[in-house]
């Protein structure tokens, strides 16, 4: 019995799915990869005809050739250091940062100026309130004698105006005026009130200059007539050291040395006994000062009157 061995449809419909295989996905063409790697290596020039520069990739370090400038083998990478100091030189400044520079050196300038002229007066700020008072005081006495001095000569001024006989009123005033001259310039004797001052000087430490320092003081507190030992002291009195004492207009005094002052005591001793004045700086040379008020000291000792050769009087 022959037997049909045609496979049947059905089954072969049955595997035919089963031996598919997925399609792979497409690639992307070689030719648009090579183009695009082209223009990357090659950028197309702008409108000016120039080439863009190539853009560095930040992952490349920074390095230094250390050949020199022609180029060389040896290569190393920039350090941290060589990277701030190439982004600091040469400065590149702006306007704005330009201004900014110019307003701080002008506040700069104005704040040491304010500086310095506060520091001047630090002296009197640092002065306790006896010390204060004291200046104080002693400014308002010159003062006030300048003012008495400015009504005198007022009322002199008056008298001749409102004189009869102004010649001899004027006769008058001029002898007043030729004893005052004489006074101040030691040829004529003098008595009133002042103070007396001793320096004893044992260790001889004592030198010219600070007798000289206190012969300022007396006159700048409104001494009128000073007499050192047997030298009358004047506007034209100088001091030089010698051995074993010093001289006073060529001539010598020793120690102690005397001063014979007259003038307002209230103004003269505390004018030397202020803090850091005549009386304290003696005292650090190891000298022994006395200051005592008198109310009459006479100053005697007179200075020889010299014409003068060529100077004569305007009035003449």
């Amino acid at each position: 019995m022959a037997t049909d061995e045609t496979p049947e449809p059905e089954k072969q419909s049955e595997r035919r799915p089963a031996d598919r295989r997925p399609m792979p996905p497409e690639r992307p063409r070689t030719p648009d990869r090579a183009v695009s790697a082209d223009r990357a290596e090659n950028p197309e020039p702008d409108s000016a005809g120039q080439k863009p520069r190539k853009a560095a990739d930040s992952s490349t370090p920074d390095v230094i050739a250390d050949g020199g400038s022609d180029g060389g083998d040896d290569a190393r990478p920039r350090t941290g250091r060589e990277r701030l100091v190439a982004s600091l030189w040469p400065p590149r400044l702006t306007r704005a940062q330009l201004i900014v520079a110019l307003l701080l050196f002008i506040l700069g300038l104005g704040l040491a100026i304010q500086v310095r002229s506060t520091s001047d007066s630090s002296a009197l700020r640092g002065a306790r309130q006896e010390d204060l008072v004291r200046i104080l005081d002693e400014l308002d006495n010159r003062s006030q004698r300048l003012t008495d001095e400015q009504r005198r000569l007022e009322g002199q001024k008056t008298e001749l105006e409102n004189s009869s006989d102004q010649a001899e009123e004027a006769r008058k005033q001029t002898v007043e005026k030729e004893q005052q001259l004489g006074v101040l310039a030691g040829t004529v004797a003098a008595q009133g009130p002042g103070i007396n001052l001793t320096i004893d000087d044992p260790t001889h430490s004592v030198e010219a200059d600070k007798l000289l320092d206190t012969i300022q003081e007396l006159r700048a507190a409104g001494a009128e007539a000073i007499q050192v030992n047997d030298v009358r002291v004047i506007a034209s009195t100088y001091l030089s050291d010698v051995r074993g004492g010093v001289e006073i207009d060529g001539r010598r005094v020793t120690q102690p040395y005397r001063f014979k002052v007259i003038g307002k005591p209230a103004d003269l001793e505390p004018a030397l006994n202020i803090p850091g004045g005549v009386v304290q700086t003696l005292e650090k040379e190891q000298a022994k000062v006395s200051v005592t008020g008198e109310k009459k000291i006479i100053v005697d000792a007179l200075r020889e009157a010299k014409r003068p050769d060529y100077a004569r009087s305007s009035s003449q």
